[in-house]
């Protein structure tokens, strides 16, 4: 008898399709026969300048105890993130990234009887773990590419649990300032938990930039969710976490799975936050870089979305798959993004001065042949 084991997995997870990774240098080496030395990856919004000093002898010093589990707590972590965003230590829940908390909330605050919220073009992740739990989708239709934040609020109903704000947003980089964040929690009934995910906030400098952890204390529904793959350089460790009243971490750290945080990846973390002139050099870095990128734009006479992460939505029109394979043939991995509803963009990664510089000229060209195509 043969048995149909995809039919045998709850209704929620038949329907899922694979979160689509940026493509790794090594793959594209392989498929192509490319020297990986000479592949650029701007696909998955990772630091150009590589990991922190501080964090790699972190690292060293912690192989040395391989054999050991980690520390299940986080303790040393989570006292150095206490102290430098004042919260308490009871507030915060680790996580393997980001992506494993917002997987986390989900499954303690929403099932198969609730409605989650989010917003068109908003990270892929959020309907992902709204579906493996049979929660009910509700996409509210973006405005100007980000979010629409009175329609999100009007959506709530009796029936939501959760609502997903990307703020900066991925794949299109938009951002609402602090009083657009504070008005929005202002409208959510209290039952209501709103996951405000900051995964790119350290690049933001501006003194109306939104800070939810200022926001926890005078919204106890609030949930913020930030991480160390982007502006800290680590997203290799995978290490994440999330900001809320402390008994909605009672709640999260009940569920959270042991030791979920590794003891290389807790180290590294715990020093990079040490780290000050790092988080200043990739902060600059990524500013010159997303002015670069506009600027050839501009010349190239293509429209992007202004962007506050380390990343830019570029649109190449409805030939951007082919401009995506041209791409790869010069050695440069972008992020296609039809997956979010975008087929026209193409999402860039803001690397370091040269690798813009090889992608502008690969994107020239790879237009080019385009055009002489259509």
């Amino acid at each position: 008898m043969s048995i149909d084991y995809q039919g045998l997995a709850v209704k929620g997870v038949q329907a899922l399709s694979p979160y689509q990774p940026g493509k790794p240098i090594s793959e594209l080496a392989r498929e192509l026969g490319l020297n990986p030395s000479e592949i650029i990856k701007l696909a998955s919004n990772e630091n150009p300048l590589g990991p922190s000093e501080k964090a790699v002898a972190a690292v060293e010093h912690a192989l040395t105890d391989l054999c050991l589990y980690p520390d299940g707590n986080g303790f040393e972590l989570k006292q150095k993130l206490s102290a430098r965003l004042g919260v308490g230590a009871d507030q915060i829940t680790l996580g393997n990234g980001s992506n494993d908390v917002l997987e986390v909330i989900a499954r303690c605050f929403a099932g198969s009887d609730s409605e989650v919220v989010f917003s068109q073009y908003a990270f892929a992740v959020y309907p992902l773990v709204t579906q493996a739990i049979g929660a009910t989708p509700v996409t509210v239709p973006a405005k100007d590419w980000g979010h629409d934040l009175d329609a999100m609020a009007a959506a709530v109903t009796e029936h939501t649990r959760l609502v997903f704000v990307a703020n900066p947003n991925n794949p299109t980089g938009t951002v609402h300032d602090a009083d657009a964040i504070e008005a929005f929690l202002g409208k959510i009934p209290e039952d209501v938990l709103v996951v405000l995910d900051e995964a790119y906030c350290e690049y933001m400098t501006g003194k109306k930039d939104p800070d939810g952890v200022a926001l926890l204390n005078r919204f106890p529904n609030l949930i913020v969710c930030r991480t160390f793959s982007k502006a800290w350089g680590l997203a290799g460790l995978r290490v994440g976490y999330s900001l809320s009243s402390p008994a909605i971490a009672d709640i999260l750290n009940r569920v959270r799975q042991p030791f979920n945080v590794s003891s290389v990846a807790l180290a590294a973390a715990t020093a990079v936050l040490d780290d000050e002139d790092y988080l200043q050099r990739s902060r600059a870095a990524n500013a010159a870089g997303l002015k670069q990128l506009e600027e050839a734009f501009d010349q190239m006479g293509l429209r992007y979305i202004p962007s506050s992460g380390n990343f830019i939505a570029v649109e190449v029109g409805p030939q951007a798959m082919g401009v995506y394979q041209a791409l790869l043939a010069h050695g440069v991995i972008v992020r296609p993004i039809a997956g979010y509803g975008m087929p026209n963009h193409l999402r860039v990664t803001v690397g370091l001065p040269a690798e813009n510089e090889h992608f502008i000229d690969a994107l020239s060209k790879a237009l080019a042949a385009a055009g002489q195509g259509a």
